[in-house]
């Protein structure tokens, strides 16, 4: 069958590695793509919020099947855009991708649903901050709602840096959005727990561990994801229980009796206290990084699954794990999350291209005139799978040492929780 991913990062570059593998794919398109999906796919040059553009060329050429891998389009409405169009699409639709696209909204649910979360406040205005922090003790979390590609969040020492962070939220600095949410600091761990949903049923897809922050040892600003390793050290049998039980079961309860239907990936990010869950965010896609570590430990078809899942008949479905670890370092344009110079060449690319095991996932590249070029804050995913997580991670870092990118850098430390002992 012909198939289209939608989008252009890390996770779509993944996604387009594992769906070439399945014997139900003819021809594969990415949509736009990047330096590294060409490889694999065919890129298309069409804005994501071009839905017609995007509806046209799908017609024009036939494709049977559309995955849309980021948040964006997905919080826009291209799921519900493309099944009108009676196109064969997997993602949720934009009621249900309020999960991702609303923090206030999931607050909201998880009060409602008595899900462990948080203690939060809602706040929309620097008044409102001063009225509820007397609710909190330092350190305090502040999120901007709405989409901020993970980079809107704040953890507050103290009340200089509380309200410093509220106005770059008051002053539209991601994504526009003047709302934020107040929440308590929840001193754990995290984990990034996966499933894939349809009408009826879900099933696991893997879990993972990210590291948002841009410094080594989880300090410096947020970022979209630095590296991450799967699965997480984290999970048992008593844990997964409790989070099926206590925050996945009523989430997809309330979208029900809210009739909405959810069908996609869900990302439970979740903060692991004394063995018991508290949800800190729900994403309506894979993660990225954390698709790059767990697709390479997936046995089956991805293809399809996701058919199943489609149709309403996960439980039809048996998903394979490979019984190996699998890690991630994303190699970032110096600068990032601030600012970062794009367009310089990455000289030394085809020197790790054939290193054993090493998988390379595109972020943010540019294949132009024989050359690959940065074209975000996250440039590269070096991935690799094997059966011990420090071992995986020399390699990993020793290939980011033979290409020697000096326009980047990149964490030498993660999964450093599994290593302090």
């Amino acid at each position: 069958m012909n198939i289209a991913v939608i989008g252009s990062g890390g996770r779509e570059h993944a996604l387009c590695w594992k769906i070439a593998q399945s014997p139900l794919t003819k021809k594969l398109y990415s949509i736009p793509g990047n330096g590294g999906t060409k490889e694999i796919a065919e890129n298309i040059d069409i804005d994501l919020n071009n839905f017609q553009k995007i509806y046209t060329f799908i017609k024009q050429n036939s494709v049977n099947l559309v995955i849309v891998g980021p948040e964006e389009p997905l919080v826009n409405g291209l799921v519900d855009f493309l099944i009108k169009k009676k196109v064969n699409v997997f993602g949720p639709n934009k009621k249900a991708a309020q999960l991702e696209g609303s923090k206030i909204f999931v607050k909201n649910l998880c009060k409602l649903k008595k899900i462990p979360t948080a203690n939060f406040k809602v706040c929309y205005s620097l008044k409102d901050i001063k009225k509820n922090i007397k609710f909190f003790s330092f350190p305090v979390v502040v999120k901007a709602d709405g989409l901020a590609s993970g980079k809107g969040v704040f953890i507050c020492k103290n009340y200089k840096i509380l309200i410093s962070s509220a106005k770059k939220i008051f002053n539209g600095e991601f994504k526009g959005t003047k709302k934020l949410v107040l929440e308590e600091f929840i001193n754990g761990e995290e984990l990034s727990y996966f499933l894939i949903v349809d009408k009826y049923s879900f099933k696991f897809f893997g879990s993972a561990q990210d590291h948002k922050r841009a410094g080594e040892k989880e300090t410096g600003p947020n970022t979209g994801g630095m590296g991450a390793y799967s699965p997480s050290l984290l999970l048992n049998k008593n844990l997964e229980k409790k989070i099926i039980t206590k925050i996945v079961t009523p989430t997809l309860k309330y979208l029900k009796e809210k009739k909405i239907i959810y069908r996609g990936f869900l990302y439970v990010g979740l903060m692991i206290k004394n063995n018991n869950p508290y949800l800190i965010e729900y994403n309506v896609r894979m993660g990225d990084p954390e698709c790059q570590v767990i697709l390479p430990l997936l046995k089956s078809d991805l293809v399809k699954t996701i058919q199943c899942a489609i149709k309403n008949q996960l439980f039809k479905t048996k998903i394979v794990w490979k019984k190996k670890k699998s890690m991630t370092i994303v190699l970032c344009s110096k600068g990032y999350p601030g600012k970062f110079k794009k367009g310089m060449e990455i000289q030394s690319l085809e020197k790790i291209k054939n290193i054993n095991s090493t998988l390379i996932f595109h972020s943010g590249t540019k294949f132009n005139h024989g050359s690959y070029y940065n074209n975000g804050g996250r440039v590269l995913n070096i991935a690799s799978i094997g059966g011990n997580f420090l071992k995986i991670r020399n390699k990993i870092i020793d290939t980011l040492k033979i290409l020697n990118w000096k326009n980047g850098f990149y964490r030498k430390d993660i999964g450093w929780r599994i290593f302090k002992n």
